[in-house]
């Protein structure tokens, strides 16, 4: 079966949506499945207001219709809910064609951090987009019941993986030489700096040792002035990520809003402990490791879980990790297609 994504988060973006889509289609490549993409690369595109770093693309249904056409997939996987996704919803509906969608980001709660926009709202509207389709993908258990409870139908589960081979522990040679050389204890958090991501949350904290800071977003400058002794290195990628993870103490994963966090897995996989909210996400993934060996620890004190997590032995967070991977992540979302597709098949059937 071809099947095309149509995601509206693609490179340069980097980010967990993109690093799921990366690794799905590489991995669905092995299996013998072909996957397309429809990106924002395939049209003109305009910043965000407010986010430049993400491009929206101007995309109308002729034009996602004509590059659908020219794919010539048999089924389309709608992977977010932008201009892109929006346009793919409209082809498909239009022409009576089945398609799934996955739910990978809060933009009720993003967007009610931004702009004083009810939640329900937002939910509602939602809603309305992935009931049309024939199933919808989410990552846990917890925001499965979650979504269940506000009304969403078909839905199906989508875990994440973890490259184990690149984020490992490794020797010190192999440390970055920067971020090994600052006091210790070092409590690390990589991800996008920006509101929605609670940052303020683990920088705030009276901590020993030295905090570092991985990634960029629009609340960089005005966090990096307001905290002047915090280590903010920018974005990073491939081996240089993975060697400032190794050379961490803690992985303090300070947001509220994220579906999963794909951090986590990497800095377990790294074997960095993790300190984190008991919410989505964490809830899910360190609440998998055995209550007699846990891998991290959540708090709503998130000072309480940093220091905690620093008695964590790193090769039992090491250990779990490697329990996730890409390849069973896209084994379970070709299954999920297969479900979607028969579903879509036995209700034309009774209609």
């Amino acid at each position: 079966m071809r099947i095309l994504i149509a995601t509206d988060a693609w490179l340069p973006q980097v980010n967990g949506v993109v690093r799921s889509l990366q690794s799905t289609v590489a991995e669905a490549e092995k299996l013998g499945a072909r996957i397309d993409l429809l990106t924002p690369a395939d049209f003109r595109t305009v910043p965000m207001p407010t986010y430049p770093e993400i491009r929206l693309a101007l995309a109308t249904p002729s034009r996602v219709a004509k590059r659908m056409d020219q794919i010539g997939a048999h089924f389309v996987h709608i992977a977010t809910e932008g201009p892109i996704g929006l346009m793919a919803r409209r082809v498909c509906l239009n022409r009576g064609h089945s398609f799934s969608t996955s739910y990978h980001t809060r933009f009720p709660e993003y967007l009610s951090a931004r702009a004083p926009v009810p939640e329900r709202l937002s939910y509602a509207w939602l809603r309305r987009f992935h009931n049309a389709g024939a199933g919808v993908m989410v990552s846990t258990a917890t925001l499965e019941t979650e979504l269940r409870a506000r009304g969403f139908r078909n839905i199906m589960r989508w875990s994440r993986g973890v490259d184990a081979e690149l984020f490992r522990p490794r020797p010190t040679e192999e440390l970055d030489a920067f971020v090994a050389g600052l006091p210790r204890p070092i409590l690390l958090s990589v991800g996008r700096v920006a509101v929605e991501k609670n940052i303020s949350a683990f920088l705030d904290l009276d901590l020993p040792g030295s905090k570092v800071v991985v990634g960029e977003g629009p609340a960089r400058a005005e966090l990096e002035a307001k905290h002047p002794e915090v280590h903010f290195l920018g974005l990073k990628e491939g081996e240089a990520l993975a060697r400032i993870y190794a050379a961490a103490d803690v992985f303090v994963f300070p947001s509220l809003t994220d579906t999963f966090g794909i951090v986590l897995l990497e800095a377990l996989a790294s074997g960095v402990p993790v300190a984190a909210f008991p919410v989505t996400g964490p809830l899910d993934v360190l609440g998998e490791a055995p209550a007699d060996a846990p891998v991290g620890v959540l708090s709503n004190d998130l000072r309480e879980a940093s220091l905690a997590a620093l008695a964590i032995d790193r090769k039992r967070a090491r250990d779990f990790a490697l329990r996730f991977s890409w390849r069973a992540c896209t084994e379970q979302f070709l299954h999920n297609i297969d479900a979607a597709v028969a579903l879509s098949l036995a209700t034309a059937a009774a209609s």
